[in-house]
């Protein structure tokens, strides 16, 4: 499937930073518009249920449950991991939207435990969280949508998330989506979340989203765990097509370490409180919200990638001219894998031949004569050849922040790009030591 280029919408007009002050990639991070808000219709809350230590080993004091409660029905799409140990909250959920016609109440998402590699007694496990979510709300189960994230292989401890199920859904308010999340962390050091506004039938309408994520992100046709609310009313199919289509460019376009979680999953919910007329199917008079949606993912995608466990340096590889965008974006993804591209990354060392060499292994076929490499605005290759030593600016160019190389490999119209982050010793320090 191609990959539709970026529409290059930053709302407010932003220059990409992040909500912390971390820094964006010029105009491909789309700027925070003004204070983040819960769209009408939705009530989110985050609180402890003691299933995560906090950083001073105790339990119960580290937010570890979030929940989202629409106060009516609103409609649902979603994505999910590809990866063939899916966890039993994927299975769950991809049969809930199927059962349910892509309608949903509530979302339960707890911290600390993935619920993965459990077999049928995970998936008991998950049923009966759903089942006293629904209730609580008022609803079908089939109506509770469920996430994990956090050590695969351990039995969810379901009750303590059932225990706290009252409190969390009677604290729940459009206050709490800080809390809601920090709730959904693990190794992420701050909490992500962007907010978008269009205008519909002369009607605001808002999309929200929070998302988690830091390492084992090479997310395929989903991400780490991110959930994206809107007021507008939007038709179910259109809806899901929506979604596929933010997601493809965004979530799908970021890797940190080339790794594929069990538990991947977005879901986008659409309460239609705003009151504009249904959206159909695509068209001029939707664009305004397909922008907003594409912007929050995009931004959030980003913010991912800028907090990639022990990244100090963020790279976005644009690579042109391949025969169609899937080779274009074979190549990007091979660049951006690279654990030796990752590493000159990390030590800001201008090694432009990894980035080159790791080009030509992507599997895609290339004319070298035809291959130029540029490094912010310089030219470090043409027509296949180094144009020098590239001196003090080449390693200033490296050593930024925010490190941008474009790829051009011939006449093709196929255009991909890939953001990734440099990997440091201390990916290696969390990675070594999560489950201890």
């Amino acid at each position: 499937m191609s990959r539709p280029r970026s529409n290059g919408f930053a709302p407010g007009g932003g220059d990409g930073a992040g909500p912390d002050g971390s820094p964006g990639l010029g105009g491909a991070v789309p700027g925070l518009l003004g204070r983040p808000r819960v769209p009408r219709g939705f009530r989110l809350a985050g609180l402890a249920c003691g299933i995560k230590a906090s950083r001073n080993g105790r339990r119960g004091e580290a937010l570890d449950l979030a929940v989202v409660v629409c106060d009516r029905r609103a409609q649902a799409a979603g994505l999910f991991a590809t990866n063939q140990f899916a966890a039993a909250p994927v299975e769950l959920c991809r049969e809930h939207l199927e059962r349910s016609m892509g309608l949903a109440r509530a979302v339960i998402v707890n911290s600390g435990c993935a619920n993965a590699a459990t077999g049928a007694e995970g998936s008991r496990r998950a049923r009966a969280v759903a089942a006293a979510a629904a209730r609580l709300v008022g609803c079908r189960p089939e109506e509770v949508l469920i996430s994990s994230t956090g050590v695969i292989g351990r039995p969810l401890p379901y009750r303590k998330i059932v225990a706290a199920l009252p409190r969390a859904l009677r604290i729940a308010s459009q206050d709490g989506l800080g809390a809601a999340a920090r709730a959904i962390m693990t190794t992420d050091t701050r909490p992500k979340i962007r907010s978008a506004e269009a205008v519909l039938d002369g009607r605001t309408v808002t999309v929200t989203g929070i998302a988690k994520g830091s390492g084992m992100i090479h997310p395929r046709m989903a991400t780490m765990l991110a959930y994206i609310l809107t007021d507008a009313a939007v038709h179910p199919y259109l809806l899901r097509r929506l979604l596929r289509q933010a997601v493809h460019d965004s979530f799908n376009a970021i890797t940190v370490d080339g790794d594929s979680s069990t538990n991947d999953t977005v879901l986008l919910l659409a309460s239609g409180a705003a009151g504009n007329r249904a959206l159909l199917q695509g068209g001029r008079r939707g664009e305004p919200m397909v922008r907003a949606l594409r912007a929050v993912c995009r931004a959030l995608a980003l913010d991912i990638v800028t907090d990639g466990e022990g990244a100090r340096r963020i790279l976005e590889i644009a690579v042109a001219g391949t025969r169609n965008d899937d080779d274009a974006d074979r190549i990007a993804r091979s660049v951006a894998n690279s654990p030796l591209v990752k590493t000159a990354l990390a030590g800001g060392d201008p090694n432009w031949g990894r980035i080159l060499s790791a080009a030509g292994a992507a599997g895609v076929a290339l004319r070298p004569s035809l291959v130029s490499l540029k490094v912010g605005d310089l030219a470090v290759v043409r027509q296949g050849c180094g144009t020098g030593p590239g001196g003090p600016a080449l390693r200033r160019l490296f050593a930024a922040p925010r490190v941008s190389v474009r790829l051009d490999v011939g006449p093709g119209p196929g255009r991909a790009v890939i953001w990734t982050c440099d990997l440091t010793r201390r990916y290696i320090d969390i990675n070594a030591s999560y489950t201890t």
